[in-house]
């Protein structure tokens, strides 16, 4: 099972995790304690749904995954919009090819929406809504509209007539009442990858937090599961619950990258350090914030559209760090850190 399960997030790329997962949904009941379903789940967690073809990923294993999510928090990839998204043409797809067509014309993907923005849709009448949202109707149990942006809800998702009206109206319920919501668009944490981690260093707390053993004099590093990439704009926070030298947030490329050693010392890593200075392949851009130590939070912004990336200090913003302009694809969330250090990883909380 540890083969099979060190398979999966190696290749998770590359493999047929969500044939895997769509064949054996159909054979096996959603329990919590299925061992092989379950690492099955993790692995396309990880695999942005846009990405997936439509016809490898059934509704019936799209609907284990989005249950097993919806209770749990492993990590996950994908928006929630982009759920209900692919969740909607995969259910048109099973009514007719017009209803698939023409959903695939009414709902555009987030980088598209984004370009377009404000949204603007031709709103067409589909065929057969009533069996589409038929088709829908037991992942829309599943998918929490309430981190899907409320014009997107408005000009896109509501006219098309497939979602409960009463859904759409608690989702506007809790919009009015919750001023300052910190619910994320994206369902899921971020948890330290223990395949992607420096030999000495401890994970816990499900993988929310990494720390260093007292005999850890020399700085290790480690990544988070999920590759961040797809053009997309990501945001996660860095909670500093015990400082030590030269410790560092940032992000790095799984390509020629040693856990082994300090994330900035690498072609592959870029980080702010403790000291204040920005820093990548041991070329250091110093004063880009003031110094920090325990208890500091950290928040990584990361622009896949512009290849861009900044920090928050303390609620403090400070801009792009300019001298960054190679960014690669795909990068992971980083850190690195010695003795004494522990640090705690989650979504943004703005």
């Amino acid at each position: 099972m540890n083969t099979f399960k060190n398979t999966l997030e190696k290749n998770c790329d590359e493999n047929y995790s969500p044939e895997l997962l769509s064949k054996l949904a159909e054979k096996m009941p959603l329990t919590e304690d299925n061992i092989l379903l379950n690492l099955l789940v993790e692995a396309v967690a990880v695999i942005p749904l846009n990405t997936i073809e439509f016809g490898r990923l059934s509704i019936t294993g799209l609907r284990y995954l989005l249950s097993y999510t919806h209770e749990e928090e492993p990590l996950f990839a994908t928006p929630e919009y982009e759920v209900f998204r692919y969740g909607a043409i995969l259910a048109a797809k099973q009514v007719s090819n017009e209803a698939y067509n023409t959903l695939m014309e009414q709902l555009p993907n987030l980088e598209q929406i984004r370009q377009e923005n404000p949204v603007q849709i031709k709103n067409k009448i589909i065929d057969d809504h009533q069996k589409v949202a038929k088709e829908l109707e037991p992942l829309v149990k599943l998918i929490d509209f309430r981190r899907i942006k409320g014009q997107i809800l408005v000009n896109i998702i509501e006219p098309l007539g497939i979602t409960p009206i009463e859904i759409i109206l608690n989702v506007y319920r809790y919009n009015t009442l919750s001023f300052n919501s910190d619910l994320n668009d994206t369902r899921g944490n971020y948890v330290y990858d223990e395949s992607a981690c420096g030999s000495k260093l401890i994970i816990e707390d499900n993988g929310k937090v990494v720390c260093a053993p007292n005999n850890l004099t020399d700085w290790q590093s480690v990544s988070v599961k999920v590759a961040l990439g797809n053009k997309d704009v990501f945001e996660w926070d860095v909670i500093i619950e015990k400082c030590c030298t030269s410790a560092a947030v940032g992000v790095c490329a799984s390509e020629n990258f040693n856990y082994e050693t300090w994330a900035g010392y690498q072609a592959t890593g870029w980080v702010l350090s403790s000291q204040g200075s920005s820093v990548n392949s041991n070329v250091w851009l110093g004063n880009y914030c003031p110094s920090f130590g325990d208890g500091t939070k950290i928040t990584v912004h990361l622009d896949m559209n512009k290849r861009t990336c900044a920090f928050t200090v303390n609620g403090t913003k400070y801009p792009e760090v300019l001298a960054w302009n190679n960014l690669p694809s795909k990068l992971y969330p980083v850190v690195s850190l010695k003795y004494p250090g522990r640090f705690r990883i989650q979504p943004h909380k703005k």
